[in-house]
């Protein structure tokens, strides 16, 4: 059986230089969130980025790019890439959603089954209890293995589950120590119980940011751990596998954990700064060269989907309440001296119905790290 929460063996002595730091770079992102005018504008490739990553850890192959575009009406060809990007957008989507409940009720159960129905909508896995904690037991390994040849058994079966998950909500409310400390924990004992048939680890990737957001460390659940757990794979398995069994594994964890916290608050601050910077930039550049009024609300759009086609701009730009927007010929000929100027680039040019597919490439490569567009 797991472990009971609270743990008795925490060396929280041997911890304490790193909680601190941690603690001081999560206050130093949330302060760059409150500078920022629209965080939730801004940093909208972000979320769709964190969806990627998480989802990759999982097996899928879909890049930030490859979702942007489907989204802006250019699938892939592959039906395993559309099935991978169906799998992102319920990821997304349900990040959004918990974030929405959050901000009236705290976190539950209930929630986390919702996020599970979510998160295998229409996807691989929406066989597997949709919705539903698991009542047999399960275990991860190779395709086709059989449980003698797994990887790793959830050391709960389906009929005692229950208390154990029971325990584990009451942790996540508890007031302890250091509650960075406690959300280590927190989602370690999450993928211990692996307590549905699928998407335990992607539902253990999106407590972080909620947990940070109702605990009020940050204003914003909007704190992505997916990128440093993808680049230390290896060790984030290991680690979690390794819990229960030997002697210190748990400081090993914590401490692996922190250290996450404290690289990814590092990017997310720099990474957040340059999409702040970039967006003030082209703010200007795009009044400059368009003199036109319409031009900051067209550049809020497409940051939020910087993949994009021209007929869905035009329409989406009618959608906006706040301001009168331009006709479509006008929208065009905004769009058409952004790409004059290099600020837009063509992915896709139109033929027939379909329409010109266009991207702010300079955000999409800043949000992937590299350039892909």
């Amino acid at each position: 059986m797991p472990q009971e929460l609270p743990l008795s063996e925490v060396d929280w002595v041997d911890l304490i230089p790193l909680i601190g730091l941690a603690n001081r770079k999560l206050a130093e992102y949330n302060g760059v969130l409150y500078t920022l005018a629209n965080p939730d504008l801004l940093l909208s490739p972000l979320t769709t980025q964190e969806a990627v990553l998480s989802s990759k850890i999982e097996g899928t192959q879909a890049t930030l790019g490859e979702v942007l575009k489907s989204e802006a009406g250019e699938e892939p060809e592959q039906e395993s890439r559309r099935q991978d990007i169906q799998e992102i957008m319920n990821y997304r989507r349900a990040l959004r959603e918990a974030e929405e409940e959050l901000r009236t009720r705290p976190f539950s159960l209930n929630l986390l089954l919702k996020l599970h129905s979510t998160l295998l909508d229409s996807v691989r896995g929406r066989n597997k209890t949709r919705g539903s904690f698991r009542k047999e037991q399960n275990w991860i390994g190779s395709p086709g293995s059989t449980m003698e040849e797994a990887e790793f058994i959830p050391p709960v079966p389906g009929d005692t589950l229950k208390e154990a998950l029971h325990n584990w909500e009451s942790y996540y409310h508890e007031d302890r120590p250091d509650a960075l400390v406690q959300l280590a924990i927190t989602h370690a004992q999450f993928e211990i119980l692996h307590p549905f048939l699928d998407g335990n680890g992607r539902l253990g990737r999106i407590l972080i940011p909620l947990f940070l957001f109702e605990k009020e460390i940050l204003s914003r659940p909007t704190f992505y751990l997916s990128e440093y757990l993808e680049n230390n794979r290896e060790a984030y398995v290991h680690l979690l596998r390794s819990l229960g069994k030997d002697t210190g594994a748990w400081n090993a964890w914590i401490r692996f954990f922190l250290n996450g916290l404290i690289e990814q608050a590092k990017n997310n601050v720099q990474k957040a700064r340059q999409i702040h910077s970039l967006y003030e930039k082209l703010k200007l550049q795009t009044l400059n060269i368009t003199h036109s009024q319409f031009a900051v609300p067209m550049l809020d759009l497409i940051f939020e989907k910087p993949i994009f086609s021209t007929t869905s701009l035009a329409a989406a730009s009618f959608l906006n309440g706040k301001t009168t927007m331009p006709s479509k010929p006008m929208v065009m000929n905004i769009l058409g001296k952004l790409k004059s100027a290099d600020i837009l680039k063509v992915v896709r040019e139109a033929r027939g119905a379909r329409p010109q597919i266009l991207a702010l490439a300079e955000l999409v490569n800043l949000c992937e790290g590299k350039q892909v567009v």
